[in-house]
């Protein structure tokens, strides 16, 4: 059986390029070196090679040979066949759709083959329970951690062969500082905020380019954009002036809910300032409450914790600082240890626990997670020149994305496994210069990624899914 397997095995390789192993003799006659029957062709040695194989060919016996690989093709028209067998070859994989259209196989037989475990053989553990013929796989081969376990044991749920790319997509021609999505009349827009051109300009979708272009500039000192509580924004929202100014330096603002009643607070980094609580009275927005003055706030992020308002600051004199909403106002919770320095605080949910990405200018930025009473260090990340760490959630990942002045912006994405922020790529080329925010946008069934930046163009990216089981 081996030597007729030798010349099947080369049979086979050529008819996934067209060439098959099954022959119909011309007038009765079987070719040199072949036994023949109405059901096989069976050769050695042979110099002529059929061209098709017959569509009545009921089995196939390829075994004890070299074959390494097979073009997903090879089967293509046995609709008759019934019996196969791959057994004790070289195959650490197979084809996607080999056996597509073979609906009468009763028996499979691809034991003794080194198969890597991985995600080239999903599709053979995801077909297998669909088909009525019984399949003997043997022991995967690798990796490492799946050695001599069998395939027929393997949990299809348990390979991750998704993965995800951004790709560069656009330019738009204008330095930002903040990038912020919303929708009016059920179309998309984003605003980039640009306080050292005095404006804020708006960006829509030109359904016939597929591209964004700018649409509207919203002018004044200092920018007016459309930042407002509300389900839906105005195409031009009226800013809403302040009878005092609450902030010398504003370096935030922050949009929350408090007893049911819009608010925003503001960050203020001047040496002599307060940051402030605002909140909507009637057509305008009131001074409510002043806190943490003196310390140079930097940013101010709204979060819930334990089912109550909290907000978290971070200051350029001391560690952040945790306050939570009691009794009308907020008091002072807690601080966060090992966390000097830090710029800037976004937070993120995952698994039912709650993240939060500290973004340090010199140093290593950190992610933290809340254990039921403090924000605990969970993971360090090398970090220079960064304004912003910030966390995204694109289709089913959670992603992070640190920036930096100095070199290439990283992608982070939080694994299961772990629970921790691995690496998945860096942004570039084109190159961020100086990214300060980042924001996600979904339009007509496609994701984009935007990255505001402080010294060169605001660079657009697409986000993609791939099979790597294909």
């Amino acid at each position: 059986m081996a030597g007729t397997g030798t010349l099947l095995l080369r049979l086979l390789l050529l008819a996934g390029a067209g060439v098959g192993v099954a022959w119909r003799p011309p007038k009765g006659k079987c070719p040199p070196r072949c036994s023949c029957s109405k059901d096989s062709a069976l050769c050695e040695g042979s110099p002529d090679l059929p061209e098709s194989f017959s569509p009545t060919l009921l089995s196939l016996f390829i075994e004890d040979n070299s074959i390494g690989s097979i073009s997903k093709n090879a089967l293509r028209g046995l609709r008759s066949l019934t019996h196969l067998s791959l057994a004790d070859n070289h195959l650490e994989a197979l084809p996607r759709f080999l056996f597509r259209g073979l609906e009468t196989l009763t028996h499979v037989d691809l034991r003794g083959n080194p198969f890597q475990c991985d995600c080239r053989v999903l599709w053979l553990l995801q077909w297998m329970p669909t088909v009525n013929a019984s399949v003997g796989t043997g022991d995967c081969a690798g990796p490492t951690a799946l050695t001599h376990m069998q395939l027929r044991h393997l949990d299809p749920k348990t390979f991750k062969c998704r993965g995800i790319e951004l790709s560069w997509f656009q330019t738009v021609g204008e330095s930002a500082l903040g990038v912020e999505p919303f929708s009016y009349q059920a179309e998309p827009y984003v605003v980039l905020a640009q306080p050292f051109a005095g404006r804020c300009l708006i960006l829509t979708w030109d359904y016939s380019l597929q591209r964004f272009r700018p649409e509207e500039e919203l002018s004044g000192e200092p920018p007016c954009c459309p930042f407002l509580p509300a389900p839906s924004l105005p195409r031009r929202p009226d800013c809403l002036s302040l009878p005092t100014a609450p902030s010398v330096v504003p370096n935030d603002a922050e949009i929350l809910w408090l007893d049911e009643q819009p608010c925003f607070v503001v960050a203020d980094a001047s040496k002599a300032g307060s940051t402030t609580l605002l909140c909507r009275d009637g057509p305008g927005f009131y001074p409510r409450q002043s806190l943490h003055a003196w310390h140079r706030d930097t940013d101010a992020e709204v979060l819930e914790l334990d089912g109550r308002p909290h907000l978290l600051l971070a200051s350029a004199s001391q560690r952040p600082v945790l306050f939570h909403w009691v009794s009308g106002r907020f008091e002072r919770r807690t601080d966060i240890p090992e966390a000097e320095d830090v710029y800037a605080t976004r937070h993120f949910q995952a698994g039912g626990d709650v993240f939060l990405c500290l973004t340090r200018y010199i140093g290593d930025s950190m992610v933290m997670r809340w254990d039921g009473s403090m924000f605990r260090l969970l993971q360090k990340l090398p970090s220079r020149g960064t304004h912003v760490f910030q966390p995204l959630l694109i289709a089913r990942d959670q992603l992070a994305i640190l920036g930096s002045d100095f070199a290439f912006s990283q992608v982070f994405r939080l694994e299961s496994e772990n629970g921790l922020l691995e690496p998945l790529q860096e942004l570039g080329p084109p190159a961020l210069v100086a990214p300060r925010a980042f924001a996600h946008i979904i339009l007509a069934g496609r994701r984009f990624l935007f990255a505001a930046c402080f010294k060169g163009p605001t660079q657009i990216y697409q986000h993609h899914e791939l099979d790597l089981s294909a």
